[in-house]
């Protein structure tokens, strides 16, 4: 298992880059909707602790999800995030270590126990936790979306986490580059340990694919790359088609 060594000298430089050069060659647009840092429990009515440890699960469409959720979360979130990587994955780009993540290896048993273990300490010192509990990088029109169990047993291992639900909408709607749209649900407050493993990862799995189903058809109704009301977190200049259309306007003048 090979643990995160976050450098904050790096994290300012790779923020930087990321945000204007990657992300904005790649994306015309990526927006956030909802918050990371949950403030306030519906159900109770009372405010949440901010030190009170969280744990986002994402469904995984893209390569890109790692970076995006670093910007989200580096833009608009006061917390200390991480985030769980294949391992193998991690081997090769070996820097976003510095950044917060850390492995997991699937083929092995003994790994994982390490990876379960080290996730469950970031947890109870109050760090923020991303995870992809589909395992894989599957198709956004996926479904099922169909969790492993391991979700649960982080939870029941920390049952006062919040769990909160994002989900991800790449697509390219009236541009030629694709636009991003990110959505943070309500967070989940659950005494955890009562429940099993599987049926936490079922509950879970059933709630973001709900989500997911919603924030896609919404965007589809509105015909828009990003839901109202969302906040900008990178926006590029006019794509070719944009600029083509400023053009042949102008000639017709």
């Amino acid at each position: 298992m090979i643990p995160a060594a976050k450098s904050k000298s790096f994290n300012r430089m790779f923020y930087l880059y990321n945000q204007y050069y990657l992300l904005r060659r790649r994306f015309r647009s990526f927006t956030l909707s909802g918050t990371l840092d949950p403030e306030f429990d519906s159900v109770s009515g009372s405010n949440i602790d901010p030190n009170r440890p969280v744990l986002y699960f994402m469904n995984h469409s893209s390569w890109w999800d790692g970076l995006l959720l670093y910007h989200a979360s580096r833009r608009t979130s006061m917390g200390d995030h991480y985030v769980m990587m294949e391992e193998r994955q991690l081997k090769q780009y070996a820097f976003f270590r510095k950044l917060g993540a850390y492995s997991i290896n699937k083929e092995s048993a003994s790994a994982i126990r390490k990876t379960m273990q080290y996730t469950t300490g970031l947890l109870q010192s109050g760090k923020r936790v991303w995870i992809f509990p589909q395992g894989e990088i599957l198709h956004q029109d996926a479904r099922p979306i169909r969790f492993r169990p391991g979700i649960g047993l982080l939870l029941r291992r920390s049952p006062q986490t919040l769990a909160v639900p994002v989900t991800l909408c790449h697509g390219m709607v009236q541009h030629d580059m694709p636009e991003v749209s990110m959505l943070a649900g309500a967070p989940l407050m659950e005494d955890w340990h009562v429940w099993k493993s599987e049926e936490i990862a079922a509950r879970l799995g059933g709630v973001l694919e709900q989500q997911l189903d919603e924030h896609k058809s919404q965007l589809v109704r509105i015909g828009q790359g990003s839901l109202p009301g969302a906040i900008s977190l990178i926006r590029n200049g006019r794509s070719t088609s944009e600029k083509y259309d400023a053009a042949r306007k102008r000639g017709v003048r």
